[in-house]
């Protein structure tokens, strides 16, 4: 009877702590994070607001999330090799800065979780098959804006009075077809309507930036704007400097190229997009599937001004322009 009531006990006593053990057992998983980047160097700032956003919803590194970093150190051609090392260590999800790096992700694997953060035209990259409906095991947040071509190039007259000819620098096959077509279009009729002539001009990579600002120079540019691509924000530095040698007042996509000295930029804060990537991860880790979160776009803009960078240049910003900034760098 002894040995009955025993039993009984342990039996119980099993099925009453079972729950708490399973439960301190998912507890303690620790969730493991890919991120690839074609380089965390010049992206350093990106990769810890996507690190901030993920504090902020509770992941602490080393006690429930690890992050598995590669960098393709701004040389791309790695990146599949990257991307099939993070494949091969089983982490729970992959974090793609940039268009690049998810193309790469998605040809590593159709299975593992991939959020591309973020990418400048996930359906003409064919990330995705539609914003609305990702599907497949790939989603993330989009930096695609091709409704701002024209007021860059409005915002850059007007820095630039008198302006008559317009540099604008890209990287064809950075983006699909279709949608470079698109943009370069745009940015042709908003020329139209401002009164100034746009040269295109072609830079595949950076031993094209020599000849591209020679090329711009030689036909008399007044200033610059640009597609920007994933190549272009790693070299920002030395295209910001190409543009300070030559004089010509530059009109920047994103503010990372101010940071580096640029004159001007207008377009979606990155830093935001990083951040919302972590509620991506998040929901991912705890069973949504990629391809049931919708691609999100971008919903943070800001025009930064450089005055130092203005100064240097020569030129004395309009009031009415500085006031509109949502940043002055003084």
């Amino acid at each position: 009877m002894t040995t009955r009531r025993a039993f009984i006990a342990t039996l119980a006593g099993g099925l009453v702590t079972a729950p708490f053990a399973a439960e301190a057992q998912q507890a303690a998983k620790i969730a493991r994070i890919g991120y690839l980047a074609g380089n965390l160097v010049t992206s350093s700032h990106q990769h810890e607001a996507f690190r901030q956003g993920l504090r902020d919803l509770g992941y602490v590194e080393g006690r429930n999330v690890v992050i598995e970093d590669r960098s393709a150190e701004g040389k791309f051609e790695r990146l599949p090799a990257l991307a099939a090392e993070l494949v091969a260590l089983k982490v729970d999800v992959i974090v793609a800065s940039g268009t690049l790096a998810a193309l790469a992700a998605k040809q590593a694997t159709r299975t593992l979780p991939i959020v591309f953060s973020p990418a400048g035209d996930p359906v003409g990259s064919e990330l995705v098959t539609s914003l609305a409906r990702p599907g497949g095991n790939v989603t993330g947040l989009s930096a695609f804006a091709p409704e701002l071509v024209g007021k860059r190039l409005e915002q850059l007259t007007q820095a630039v009075p008198g302006v008559r000819r317009v540099a604008f620098l890209w990287q064809p096959g950075a983006f699909g077809e279709r949608t470079e077509k698109d943009i370069l279009k745009r940015a042709e009729v908003a020329a139209r309507e401002l009164g100034v002539q746009l040269q295109f001009v072609e830079a595949r990579g950076p031993a094209d930036f020599d000849r591209a600002f020679s090329d711009m120079t030689s036909a008399r540019a007044g200033a610059l704007t640009m597609l920007t691509s994933n190549m272009f924000v790693t070299e920002r530095r030395r295209l910001v400097d190409l543009a300070a040698k030559n004089r010509l007042p530059a009109m920047y996509n994103v503010r990372e190229f101010v940071d580096a000295g640029g004159l001007m930029a207008y377009g979606p804060n990155l830093a935001d997009l990083y951040r919302r990537a972590a509620a991506y991860v998040d929901k991912i880790l705890k069973g949504t599937k990629p391809g049931d979160l919708p691609v999100e776009q971008p919903t943070k803009f800001e025009l930064v001004i450089n005055l130092k960078a203005a100064k240097a240049l020569g030129l004395t910003i309009p009031p009415s322009l500085l006031q509109r900034a949502d940043e002055v760098i003084q």
